[in-house]
């Protein structure tokens, strides 16, 4: 037997159709082969989303450099990431200067008092907080990436002037309040009630939210609550605006004891009959979820350039350690060991980075379906991290483990990136079965059309005519130079052969795909290095055609890694032991 679970295999089923229905919810109305991530899934490459590959304007590249440059001696003289952690806060001094620089309100119009900068340029000054001090870089995150970021998406013009511009000078910081004790990375299943009062004129709150980044220094949240939908039993999620001076608000625990990012102000908060007035409502009533999952986009594109500053960090001290370190009599970097660790930390850093640009880029030109790729870059930039902040660990060894040196707080920090934002197993069930999702539409459809053959004969001679092209020919990847033509014919094959193994694992598996979560990984992984490995080539093609040749060698090893890590999780879709793991998960066989 498998482990042991109250809840029926039909209920499984019933909960897993409908956090699809809510997903369904966010990506609209577009095709479903719109984006290039879900273009993957059905064996195609939408080439315009990710080539050619994107860049600053001039204009903004100058400004961004210059504050890349003014950010970069703020930080060296007043950011101090070891008291942070020491002391478990952000000294208010350093939330100032932050302001003063306009970083919490970067991305901001300039009628509210901001930069106007793209989300592209806002990643690159993301990655330089990221690779100092992740407290500092969190902070910022919940503050501009969600904690303000859905007033800017959703807020009506009045809530807009009325809280944007001192929350962009950094007067009043923000945070965004979805977590409770039943709601992690189940956004849909949060229990906050809010019940409008009888003459309609507010929302009375009751609930509890937990681990809330600025939860108690912020002025302004945005909290998720559930609301009665007229003329039904139901509920559904709606967001609001709430200030901490609204009786009822408590913040009952205002810094909670953590491994890392101790800097950071993490809450327990609870609402007491709190009431919020109706023109608090962000967004329409009833569609939290999307203000939610929207807003989580952003932050999931920041997580990115957060953990490239991270990555390039690391590499850094790695490598001047592996250089100047002698052993056996020689240093540490000319053994193979080291070298290996050396080579992937960088492989993984520049593909990080090209991957973060994509898709901030993809936000700059206003696309409005990049949930996946948002989804895709958190994971794989977390995952990645995590193991180039252990090699980095490894290749210190034991002096790594003292406080003297960043990496034992990097370690402690950056454990919680693979959980914080939707954790990354729950993602990439999301991931696969989102990407799915279309091509299992069509072949429902074409189900059906084989029921009444003549009405539905265009149906099934278009699934047909896709079906043999995918199966016999590969998509285009439009790389410009010669030496990466073969790379890209590659992937090409790549993309085609995850659309052929996406039909048949719903052929095989049908609905229980649903809660085949090994196989449902596998494919997961598969379209996250297919987007990576898109992005590095988009990203290398540009710099060739500049004549600039110093990333060849990383970019090279990535794709090639890449592509065999892709060939492994296919393999594994057909040889696997899945039944012998499974099995041995039973808690009747844990050793005593």
């Amino acid at each position: 037997m498998g482990l042991v679970d109250s809840t029926s295999h039909a209920d499984r089923m019933e909960q897993r159709e409908q956090q699809i229905r809510q997903a369904e919810e966010l990506l609209g109305s577009l095709p479903q082969a719109s984006g290039v991530a879900k273009g993957m899934f059905a064996g195609r490459f939408v080439d315009d989303w990710v080539f050619p590959y994107p860049d600053l304007t001039g204009i903004e590249r100058a400004e961004v450099e210059a504050a890349v440059v003014a950010l970069s001696h703020f930080c060296d003289e007043h950011l101090d990431p070891t008291r942070i952690d020491r002391e478990a806060d952000i000294p208010r001094d350093v939330i100032d200067g932050l302001a003063e620089l306009g970083l919490l309100g970067m991305t901001a119009p300039a009628e509210f008092g901001g930069s106007g900068f793209s989300q592209m340029g806002y990643c690159r000054l993301l990655e330089v907080i990221g690779g100092r001090c992740s407290s500092t870089s969190i902070f910022v995150n919940a503050h501009h990436s969600i904690g303000m970021r859905g007033l800017l998406l959703f807020g009506s013009e009045s809530q807009k002037k009325k809280w944007l511009p001192d929350l962009v000078r950094g007067k009043k910081l923000a945070a965004f309040a979805l977590t409770e004790p039943e709601a992690g990375s189940d956004a849909s299943n949060v229990q906050t009630m809010a019940i409008p009062s009888a003459d309609g004129s507010h929302f009375v709150l009751h609930g509890q939210k937990r681990y809330i980044t600025n939860g108690a220094i912020a002025d302004v949240l945005t909290v998720m609550a559930r609301t009665p939908i007229e003329d039904s039993r139901e509920t559904a999620i709606t967001a609001f605006l709430v200030t901490p001076d609204m009786p009822g608000f408590q913040v009952t625990e205002p810094r909670m004891e953590k491994l890392g990012i101790r800097g950071t102000a993490t809450a327990r908060l609870a609402f007491d009959n709190l009431h919020v007035p109706r023109e608090n409502i962000l967004g329409p009533i009833g569609k939290g979820l999307k203000v939610a999952l929207t807003v989580l986009d952003f932050g999931r594109t920041t997580f990115g350039a957060c953990c490239t500053g991270a990555a390039k960090t690391c590499l850094r001290l790695a490598t001047d350690h592996a250089r100047s370190r002698r052993q056996f009599g020689r240093p540490l970097a000319e053994f193979e060991l080291v070298q290996e660790k050396l080579a992937r930390m960088s492989a993984w850093t520049y593909a990080m980075e090209a991957t973060t640009n994509v898709t901030a880029g993809l936000i700059d030109r206003g696309l409005e379906d990049y949930m996946l790729e948002t989804a895709m870059l958190k994971v794989w930039s977390t995952e990645r991290l995590w193991t180039i902040v252990n090699d980095a660990f490894q290749i210190f060894g034991g002096a790594a483990y003292f406080t003297d040196l960043p990496l034992e707080r990097m370690l402690r920090d950056h454990r919680i990136n693979q959980i914080g934002e939707g954790a990354n197993e729950v993602l990439m069930s999301f991931i696969a079965l989102t990407g799915m999702r279309g091509p299992g539409m069509r072949m429902k459809e074409v189900s059906e059309a084989w029921r009444h053959p003549w009405a539905g004969v265009g149906t099934v001679g278009h699934f047909t005519s896709d079906t043999l092209r995918m199966r016999f020919r590969s998509p285009a990847v439009p790389v410009r130079a010669p030496e990466l033509r073969s790379d890209a014919r590659r992937l090409g094959k790549a993309i085609r052969r995850l659309g052929t193994t996406v039909q048949w694992t719903l052929v095989r598996h049908r609905e229980e795909v649903l809660e085949r979560q090994l196989v449902l990984q596998r494919i997961a992984w598969i379209a996250m290095e297919l987007y990576a490995t898109a992005c590095t080539l988009s990203r290398w093609d540009h710099e060739l055609a500049d004549n600039n040749h110093t990333h060849d060698a990383v970019a090279r090893l990535f794709v090639a890694d890449s592509l065999r890590h892709v060939d492994a999780c296919f393999q594994g879709m057909r040889d696997n032991h899945d039944p012998l793991l499974l099995a041995a998960a039973s808690p009747q066989d844990v050793p005593s």
